[in-house]
């Protein structure tokens, strides 16, 4: 709701006149910041360090109150126009950064107009693509980032929505249990519709291959793309990863009649993928065969069947190894309702290994990612061992062995993720 709010702390910051405030919920915090100076003008003690892509606009990243929100002017009808899309986004649980505010009427202290701003907030435990594509990286470190890539263009064009500048910069990643799950950053060019034609994907599609191939370009140039790394491979991957991952969504398949089972077969290879068959249109064609096709596809299967259970928030693949766990533990404790079986998981197993790290390591990894890794950590003490050596001594092993050495992902300035 759009708001005229006074500067508070004039005297302290400088600040003079009023601005307005066009957010959900105010954080009166954001009153402090120095709206009457140019954003490239802001001092470094209030400023965060984090790495970022290419943007036409200046873009600065602040700490208020333990949160980390970004800053961007621009002009006030495009930042109008990228807050309600942001907002739209986040009601359909759209992978994408979260809308704060836009602060608008800002005058420097000579009176002169300045641009308004729209806040966001930082994505936790983030890097954009391009910070990672300019480290080195393993070939199958690169097929996981591409594959999380060609995932959110497949999602975001099920979803009705036309990004039109999908590129390494625009695009944040986080760890998900081994593979990496993506999230839009920029949707001032984007519309959201009901449906996209084939025409409109294709748009968009080669939109994103142009603007990936033009970034890796740049970083080849610089110096900072690794050798192995072909630009015109990179880009072209992810058009065939996405027009693979399409196809398996959304083409029409034909079974015979007494082969049911592959109806099945195809919503669990769906789901696989991380994709969730909410409904399943079925017809009988003239040779007595069914003609199937998933109608509506929705991403987050595991990651909602988790939530359900435990309350547990997570990636999709962090969600499909969590639920493993559980359907192990479940097994072993005897126990038959599924509801009680993750109760006890999560109080038993999930929670004291979180409680276990110490203060100063929380920052390392998020408590899903953590778990994750404890369990692959125990898996390797135990196949080197010949036997289960128990999650206690595997949870202290990976504090003292692994977790010490990492740097902060939550800092994520200058992270190397292999």
């Amino acid at each position: 709701m759009p708001a005229h709010v006074g500067r508070r702390g004039a005297a302290r910051t400088g600040m003079l006149g009023a601005v307005r405030i066009t957010s959900a919920l105010v954080d009166p915090a954001l009153l402090d910041l120095p709206w009457s100076t140019p954003l490239e003008q802001w001092p470094a003690d209030q400023l965060v360090a984090l790495p970022q892509g290419i943007s036409r606009h200046i873009v600065r990243f602040v700490r208020l109150a333990g949160t980390v929100y970004a800053v961007k002017e621009t002009g006030e009808r495009v930042a109008e126009r990228e807050y309600d899309l942001l907002r739209s986004l986040e009601r359909i649980d759209f992978p994408s950064v979260q809308a704060v505010a836009i602060v608008a009427d800002r005058q420097d202290e000579r009176g002169e107009p300045l641009d308004p701003v729209l806040i966001t907030r930082h994505l936790q435990f983030s890097l954009p693509y391009r910070a990672l594509f300019s480290h080195t990286l393993r070939p199958e470190t690169l097929n996981r980032l591409l594959d999380a890539l060609a995932a959110l263009i497949v999602r975001m064009h099920l979803t009705g929505f036309f990004w039109g500048d999908c590129s390494l910069s625009n695009t944040l990643f986080r760890r998900d249990a081994g593979a990496f799950a993506a999230y839009l950053v920029d949707a001032e060019t984007g519309a959201l519709r009901s449906r996209l034609s084939n025409g409109q994907r294709d748009e968009d599609l080669e939109i994103a291959r142009v603007n990936i191939f033009g970034e890796a370009l740049d970083l080849e140039a610089a110096g900072l793309l690794h050798p192995s790394i072909d630009p015109e491979v990179v880009c072209e991957e992810v058009v065939q990863r996405y027009q693979r991952l399409w196809h398996e969504i959304t083409y029409e398949q034909q079974i015979e009649r007494e082969a049911r089972h592959d109806i099945e077969g195809r919503i669990r290879r769906l789901n696989e993928l991380g994709f969730d068959v909410a409904e399943v249109a079925m017809s009988v064609v003239d040779n007595g065969r069914y003609l199937v096709r998933p109608k509506v596809v929705d991403a987050g299967y595991h990651s909602r069947r988790l939530l359900r259970l435990t309350g547990l928030d997570a990636e999709e693949n962090q969600a499909r190894r969590l639920l493993n766990d559980l359907d192990t533990y479940r097994a072993e404790s005897d126990l038959t309702d599924e509801q009680q079986a993750a109760h006890r998981w999560l109080t038993e197993v999930f929670e004291p290994v979180v409680r276990a790290v110490p203060a100063h390591l929380r920052g390392k990894l998020e408590p899903a990612e953590l778990f994750v890794q404890v369990i692959e950590h125990r898996w390797r003490l135990s196949e080197r061992a010949g036997r289960d050596v128990g999650l206690a001594p595997a949870v202290q092993s990976f504090l003292a062995d692994e977790l010490v050495h990492r740097p902060d992902e939550q800092a994520v300035l200058g992270v190397e993720v292999s």
